[in-house]
């Protein structure tokens, strides 16, 4: 047996790229997206709970983000939550409804999200590379243990590259285009 999975190599660097592109859509553009709140944990009965599994979000309007929470018992638990994950989010309750308006992003806030785009993007770059390291280990230790000859090892080591080289343009055309989002 192989240590060498060229499918498992390619699927953990694509998933690398979908953890860009699920990380970045949280990130706030001016605009009110349900997903904008994904990142927000919600501690109740206990335990901590993405927003999701304790209320229904909806963006009635371009600028406005609506939390119907459906324990009135959690509703305070739900605003702190908002409050803490640091989104620049103002919560408004009325009973079991609590308003989000999205206020227009200043340059400032615009850079620091742009900067927090590209932190996620040389994270899944670093995590690209980090299984493109698995791969080349596991090719040579199949060379090194008869599996293969050096003449493959060399040829799959070019894949490897090729494929590694694939997914961080993907990442880095993922990021370019969510910064314009961001900078307008």
């Amino acid at each position: 047996m192989s240590a060498y999975d060229k499918g498992d190599l390619e699927r953990r660097m694509k998933g690398a790229a979908d953890t860009l592109k699920h990380d970045l859509s949280g990130l706030r553009t001016g605009r009110a997206s349900s997903s904008m709140l994904d990142p927000v944990v919600v501690e109740v009965y206990g335990a901590n709970m993405p927003l999701n599994q304790v209320a229904t979000v909806t963006t009635p309007e371009p600028r406005l983000i609506s939390v119907q929470v459906w324990d009135r018992a959690n509703v305070s638990s739900v605003e702190k939550a908002i409050r803490n994950a640091g989104l620049g989010l103002n919560p408004n309750t009325e009973g079991a409804t609590i308003r989000l308006p999205v206020p227009e992003m200043t340059q400032e806030r615009r850079k620091d999200l742009a900067k927090q785009a590209s932190k996620y993007a040389e994270n899944a770059r670093i995590a690209v590379r980090n299984v493109r390291r698995d791969g080349m280990d596991g090719l040579k230790k199949s060379e090194k243990d008869g599996d293969i000859s050096q003449d493959d090892q060399k040829r799959e080591s070019e894949v490897v590259q090729k494929l590694t080289d694939k997914i961080i343009s993907e990442i880095d055309s993922i990021s370019a285009a969510k910064e314009i989002e961001i900078l307008g």
